[in-house]
Order: structure tokens, then C-alpha cells, then sequence
């Protein structure tokens, strides 16, 4: 594919079949997150439509999806509740589009060049083993599940659910999530080469309503309890009807501003973590315009809060499987926004004929092509212990507290191995023993930060008594207050007290530093042609473990 091509329709081929997949799994999905939040169900399924039709032609992604995300369940369900009236609450809606429009435009997009490569591959691996996890309920036929348990892989969750499910095994939708996963494995193999230009997920989900219709008078029957739900109008007035306008007298409230913008904080992160991770699984490796992406999203709340739809972001799940299905451009996301209105328009009782337990095989392959385990083997092998361990703990933790919470406790682990790292280079050392005495040369780094202090000062202190020692910042395009001050008090006093021969080379004159004698000078007089010097080199850790043995 040419990735440059700027025809909408270039790849329709691939784009159709997988924007159809994508609405198969974003309709229990959009459903199942109205219901989580006690909004009207038909407030999940406009958000799919405005996120798939007016955010997918707006946004400058050409794989993520948009819609109602299980992230933003909590908030919805508190403000729904504080506010006393969904029609006031999409009021908050269309301020948290307006804040992220704004958010947009003052180019606050740029934060998402900040998430380390790390937190961002483990953010991936915990949604898919969340996913993996999450849709064993659906798999098995287990229906007296939590309401959360419906929805996305985004929201964190009690393992207990696992347990639960295999308690009540339904043996139908069993056999059908096993034949629909057993069909996708193979699908990737070259015995079925030949059919690989059909979408599996298609193949899964026709198979499973086949199948259930075969099982039709026997045990194996699924009834409507494991079957898509979706509501069903007698007429096109009433499908219109489902349809909602707000209560403008909310904007009056100061509680809407302040949920709205708690909304938009809340989705905007969401978003771009989305698009980082989505742009990382890229076949094709674009790069999606994150300011462009905020302007979009915010049109298409404030669009959605004005025909009653729940709050939109961009969601993994569903782009992870839009890219496993194939898609090639973003007409996948407007072809899967089209299918939710005019399917649900039109032929809601022949969609209601799908069993969840083939929805959640698709899931279950997308979830286990995200964290399978090569992609931990490829992070331990190629990034070490200080990419892995962030990595690592970002997966658990979003499969235990959600895919904020556990970014965040990435984003700490990984800061802190930043800070580690950053302490543990504050300069390079030379150390040459004499006949006639020792010299200790410090190199300072590049960059010496307050963080450096504690190390440096761990070093001067450290220094044994008689001692000639030549502190080097020609290379040092910066150095903290801090660590200037720590200097100078060694040169003026300390140095004295321990009889050191100080020199400080190389220092800016906006410094103040006394300059003293170069290191040259020095090896000069300290210098025995009969005896060459014993010489050592390396980090301030090597350093300072030769001068605490020698103490």
C-alpha cells in the first residue's frame, strides 16, 4: 500500500471488511458502556456513530478508532448521578469537546512525544491480557456478571471474574468462542494461505450465528441472554426518537463546567496514550497529528452532547482490532460508524442474532496478539532491565487498576530509572598513582543537574588526604547552582582541611570559579620517569568504591 495515497476510497477493499468487524465488536461494546455508566443504552450507540463518521473524517489518524470508552465510566456514573438528569449532564459533554478544541489549538497535543517507548509498549500488553481476561465471561456463556465487566479493556478488574465464569460454563457458547479462536489460529497459517484475502472475523462471526442456529432445540441453544442486544424501533420516527437534545439551562450549573472539565482532562490523556499505541502498531508506521487529533475529538463531543451521546476518546481496543482486521486508511472507522447507524437504523433484529461468545473470540485472539509472550522476550532481550521492569509493572498495573492509573505508576517507575540513570553519570574519572603522589581527575558530564549533587558530594568527601585533584568542566554545557555552591565550599574550606591540591578547569567565568593550574601542570610535577603510573578509569561508581576500600 501507498501510505502516501490521499484517496479516501484507494483502499476500500481492506477498510470495508475491516470497519465491518470493528462494528461487530463496538456494538455489544458501546452498549455495554451505557449500560455500565445508567445512561440510555442508545447514548453508547451514538457515540460510535459520531466517533466513527465525524471523528474518524476529522481526525489525521489513519488507523485509531473513536467512541464511548469504559475509562470515562466512572466519571459518567458519578456525574449523571450529581447532576440529577442525563439530558443536563450532555451539557458537560459538549464543554469537555469545547475545553479539548481549545486544548487543540493552544497545540497541547506535544504532551504524548512524552511517554517513554517502555510504558507505552506495556500499556498495550496490559490491555490485551485485560482483554484476554475480561472476555472469558462472553467466551463461556457466563451472563450474571457486573455490569463493568461488559465493557472495555480500559477500566482495570477483579480477577474474581475468572473464577466466576468457569463456575457457569455455558456449554454452547464454549464450543463456539473455541471454534471461532481455533479458526483464527489457523487462519494465520499457510494451510489456509489461500484464504486469507477473506476476513476471519467475518468467517467467526457468520460461523457462530450458524452454529447457533444448528444448536436451536437442543442444550447447546443459546437464547437471547447471550446474543447481541440491541433496541429495536417500529419505526424510522421512533429509531429518531432514541435521539436526545440537552436541557441548555445546564451551562447555568457551575457543576457541568467543572465535570466537563474534568471530562476533558480525563479524555484527552486517554486519547493521545490511544494514539501513541495505536501509531506503534502501525504496519505501516504513520504518525498521527496529536493537535489535530484534540480539535477532532472536541468537535465530536460537542456534537455528541448536542444529539444525547455518552463522551468519546479514542479506544484501543477497537483500534487494535481495526488494525488486526486489516484496515489500511481511516475509512475502516467512518465505514464502522456508518454500519452502527444504519444497521441499528434498519435490521437490529438480525444483528441480535450474534452470539457474544464469537465477539469475544475475535477479542480474545486481538487481546493474546498484543501481550503475547514474545513481545516480553523482545523487551527483555533488546531493552534490559531498565526498559523491561517499567514495562513490566505498566502491564500489570492496567490490568489491575485500569489504563490510566497504571500509565501513571509506568510513568513513576520509568521517571525514576531516568533519575538513576541521570545520578549515576555526573562525570567520568582518570586516576593516576605516582611515585610522588596521586592524581584524581573529574570530567564533569554534559549536563550536571541538583540531582547529581548527592553523588559528587558523596565524592569530594570521599577523597583521601594529600590528594591532587583536577575538576574538569570544559565539556559541561551546564551546571546547577547547587553543585556550583557544593564546589566552592570544597575549594575554600574542605580541600584545605584535607590537604587536596584543588584545580578547577574549565568552568564558565559566569561562575565565579577560581581557575587553578591545569591537570598537565600538574602531572608534570607529580611525574617519575622511572616508575610509570598506575592508571584507572570509569564511572563514579568505580570511583568512589576504590576510594572507600583505600580509606
Amino acid at each position: 500500500m501507498n501510505k502516501h495515497n490521499s484517496n479516501l476510497f484507494a483502499n476500500i477493499r481492506y477498510d470495508a471488511v475491516s470497519g465491518l468487524i470493528v462494528f461487530l465488536i463496538a456494538l455489544p461494546l458501546c452498549l455495554g458502556i451505557a449500560l455500565a455508566s445508567e445512561a440510555p443504552l442508545f447514548s453508547g450507540i451514538v457515540a460510535g456513530i459520531i466517533g466513527g463518521i465525524l471523528v474518524g473524517f476529522l481526525s489525521g489518524s489513519q488507523l485509531s478508532v473513536t467512541g464511548p470508552a469504559a475509562g470515562l465510566i466512572a466519571i459518567v456514573l458519578g456525574a449523571i448521578g450529581e447532576l440529577k438528569a442525563f439530558d443536563i449532564f450532555l451539557c458537560s459533554v459538549i464543554v469537555a469537546g469545547l475545553i479539548q478544541f481549545l486544548l487543540g489549538i493552544l497545540k497541547a497535543g506535544t504532551i504524548a512525544n512524552y511517554f517513554p517507548n517502555s510504558v507505552i509498549e506495556g500499556m498495550l500488553a496490559g490491555i490485551g491480557l485485560t482483554i484476554i481476561i475480561k472476555q472469558i465471561p462472553d467466551a463461556v456463556g457466563y451472563t450474571k456478571q457486573n455490569h463493568d465487566s461488559m465493557v472495555d479493556a480500559e477500566d482495570g478488574l477483579s480477577l474474581s471474574i475468572i473464577e466466576d465464569s468457569l463456575k457457569h460454563i455455558e456449554m454452547g457458547a464454549a464450543i463456539i468462542a473455541l471454534v471461532g479462536l481455533t479458526l483464527l489460529v489457523l487462519w494465520q497459517t499457510k494451510a489456509f494461505g489461500k484464504l486469507k484475502t477473506i476476513p476471519s472475523g467475518l468467517v467467526v462471526v457468520i460461523l457462530g450465528v450458524v452454529m447457533n442456529a444448528i444448536f436451536k432445540g437442543g442444550n447447546l441453544y443459546l437464547d437471547e441472554t447471550h446474543l447481541v442486544s440491541l433496541p429495536v424501533s417500529d419505526s424510522f420516527s421512533g429509531f429518531l426518537n432514541n435521539f436526545m437534545m440537552p436541557d441548555f439551562n445546564g451551562f447555568m450549573n457551575p457543576a457541568v463546567w467543572r465535570i466537563g472539565a474534568i471530562i476533558a482532562v480525563v479524555a484527552s490523556i486517554e486519547t493521545l496514550l490511544c494514539l501513541e499505541a495505536t501509531d506503534k502498531l502501525d504496519p505501516y508506521k504513520r504518525y498521527s497529528p496529536t493537535n489535530r487529533e484534540l480539535r477532532a475529538q472536541g468537535i465530536g463531543n460537542m456534537v455528541s452532547g448536542l444529539i444525547g451521546g455518552l463522551p468519546v476518546t479514542s479506544v484501543i481496543v477497537r483500534s487494535s482490532a481495526n488494525i488486526n482486521a486489516g484496515a489500511r486508511t481511516k475509512l475502516s472507522a467512518i465505514v464502522h460508524g456508518v454500519l452502527l447507524l444504519v444497521c441499528v437504523a434498519t435490521i437490529p433484529a438480525i444483528l441480535n442474532l450474534i452470539p457474544k461468545a464469537s465477539l469475544a473470540a475475535i477479542l480474545i485472539y486481538t487481546g493474546y496478539r498484543l501481550c503475547k509472550p514474545s513481545v516480553f522476550m523482545h523487551m527483555l532481550k533488546h531493552g534490559g532491565w531498565q526498559q523491561f521492569i517499567p514495562f513490566f509493572v505498566t502491564a500489570l498495573s492496567v490490568v489491575i487498576f485500569g489504563l490510566l492509573v497504571g500509565v501513571g505508576i509506568g510513568m513513576v517507575i520509568s521517571i525514576f530509572y531516568i533519575l538513576r540513570n541521570n545520578m549515576r553519570i555526573p562525570y567520568y574519572y582518570h586516576r593516576s598513582t605516582y611515585d610522588g603522589g596521586e592524581l584524581v581527575k573529574l570530567t564533569l558530564s554534559q549536563e550536571v543537574s541538583f540531582l547529581n549533587k548527592a553523588s559528587i558530594k558523596e565524592t569530594l568527601e570521599s577523597l583521601p588526604e594529600n590528594t591532587n585533584v583536577v575538576i574538569d568542566a570544559s565539556q559541561t554545557e551546564y551546571i546547577d547552582f547547587d553543585v556550583l555552591d557544593l564546589i566552592k565550599d570544597f575549594h575554600t574550606s574542605r580541600a584545605a582541611d584535607k590537604n587536596i591540591k584543588l584545580s578547577l578547569i574549565g568552568f564558565k567565568s559566569s561562575y565565579k570559579i577560581p581557575a587553578e593550574a591545569a591537570d598537565r601542570d600538574v602531572v608534570t610535577e607529580l611525574e617519575e620517569n622511572s616508575k610509570p603510573a598506575i592508571r584507572s578509569a570509569g564511572g563514579y561508581k568505580k570511583l568512589l568504591k576504590q576510594l572507600t576500600g583505600n580509606n
